[in-house]
């Protein structure tokens, strides 16, 4: 018997596949979409806090309000440290419960952080500069990063998930790269007040327009729906000491990384007495390797085992603490070796703090994309206890910690260059300082190599594990 075809009633054939093409073309599109504000977010975001080192040079001859003028020197600690801390619990609150306002709370967060630059450039007193731009205006950056951030993964949530991150790393590092220059020039032809009103447009202008290209994945809209009552975050972690390992080493290394964005413009211009220009350059320097360190220990971390210990397709294979020790270690030897060996006789130390921004640049601005193989360690670790793990909130304690160190270090900072200026000034008496050492910097350049080189002491508390000294 011969069977006979069906005959579908309906849209003509061809027609459902023209739909799929016309869906797959504009999925593709929206994601465009999305990359593109994703990369634009980054420059009202993250382009003060890695700019802040031209400010402080600013400061430090343009002094016009009253105050101390070293107070200046933990603002833009305090900015980064705001963000990263309010970081963990902004994941936690838009990740699912309040997806569907991701897009209201980031317009909310690039107008507070708009008005408060606005509001900065009226500032009379140093402290209106520590509460506007070091707390409320990063706390605006903050609630623009963490929605947007969160709609990005979800838009890329596939394969091209690790390309995404990517393209939008090098683009911060693009913006810190290039956004000193653009700094420098506006306080060089205006005064500060007006370079700060023209980053209040700047940051509502861009902020806005890219925050309208990343709208909420629809799949987190719908979880939202169903799940009123939130997710339930494991917790069990906290009773192993790993994740405390890598929290303490990650507030130590961030205590010395924000230093030489704070301080490296004002050492280069009053110490080694380079031009303007150049003090600028070492700033851009210190961004640029970030975008290729990132990637260098992003790979140096995946090498590590699978979550089930099966092998991995890498000829050679390296732990997460050995990874954490390398970053940490590059960067102590760097500040100890270039910045601490800087001759302060005038135009003399340019080639080694050339040296300095690049190779500190490269090991400290990599530290964190070590995390990926951090947080591979402790999801092994949840399998051999059979306990649940949410690596979301892995990733936002991490940047936690990240936000604690910034603070610490900008605190720190303030009281470690008075006792150099004592120091030095002693020094300049009896025979002149020869060195980065010798200066008023000389303890921050200690600092930062010391608290660097913790920052990889993940490696030592293994070792004393295998001695059983633990």
């Amino acid at each position: 018997m011969t069977e006979t075809p069906s005959i579908t009633l309906g849209e003509p054939e061809g027609v459902d596949t023209h739909h799929t093409r016309t869906r797959q073309w504009e999925g593709k599109r929206k994601r465009a979409l999305v990359l593109v504000g994703s990369a634009l977010l980054q420059l009202p975001i993250w382009g003060f806090a890695m700019t802040y080192g031209v400010f402080q040079e600013y400061y430090s001859s343009n002094w016009t309000l009253r105050g101390s003028q070293t107070v200046t020197g933990i603002i833009g600690t305090t900015a980064n440290g705001v963000m990263y801390l309010s970081m963990p619990f902004l994941f936690a609150l838009f990740t699912k419960r309040w997806a569907h306002h991701r897009q209201k709370a980031a317009l909310c967060g690039a107008a507070l952080a708009s008005a408060n630059f606005l509001l900065s450039s009226f500032s009379t007193h140093v402290w209106h500069l520590v509460a506007t731009q070091g707390v409320l205006a990063a706390l605006g950056c903050s609630l623009v990063y963490s929605p947007m951030t969160l709609s990005l993964g979800e838009w890329f949530n596939t394969s091209n998930r690790a390309m995404a991150y990517g393209v939008v790393l090098s683009c911060k590092n693009v913006v810190g790269s290039t956004c000193p220059f653009l700094v420098r020039a506006l306080l060089d032809h205006y005064s500060f007040r007006v370079t700060l009103r023209a980053w209040a447009a700047i940051t509502a202008g861009v902020g806005i327009l890219a925050i309208f290209l990343v709208p909420t994945h629809p799949s987190s809209l719908s979880s939202a729906r169903m799940n009123r009552g939130g997710p339930v975050i494991p917790w069990h972690f906290l009773r192993h000491r790993t994740i405390y390992i890598y929290s303490v080493a990650t507030v130590l290394q961030s205590a010395g990384y924000g230093i030489p964005q704070t301080y490296l413009n004002t050492y280069a211009k009053e110490v080694t007495l380079l031009s303007e220009t150049s003090a600028t350059l070492l700033l851009t320097l210190f961004n640029i390797p970030g975008i290729a360190s990132s990637s260098f220990f992003g790979y140096l971390s995946n090498t590590a085992t699978t979550t089930d210990n099966s092998p991995t397709s890498f000829p050679f294979s390296l732990s997460a603490t050995a990874v954490t020790a390398m970053s940490a270690i590059g960067s102590a030897l760097s500040a100890w070796l270039f910045w601490g060996l800087t001759s302060s006789q005038r135009g003399s130390g340019m080639a080694l703090l050339v040296l300095f921004s690049v190779s500190f640049g490269f090991f400290a601005g990599g530290y964190s994309a070590t995390w990926g193989g951090v947080i591979n360690e402790l999801e092994r670790e949840a399998v051999r206890h059979n306990e649940p793990v949410d690596t979301g909130m892995l990733y936002g304690l991490l940047n936690g910690a990240r936000g604690i160190g910034y603070v610490s270090g900008g605190l720190v900072g303030v009281p470690l260059l008075k006792v150099g200026a004592a120091v030095g000034s002693g020094l300049t008496a009896v025979e002149g300082p020869r060195f980065g050492y010798g200066t008023s910097y000389g303890p921050l350049i200690i600092f930062t190599g010391l608290s660097s080189a913790f920052g990889g002491w993940g490696l030592l508390w293994k070792w004393t594990r295998l001695l059983h000294l633990l």
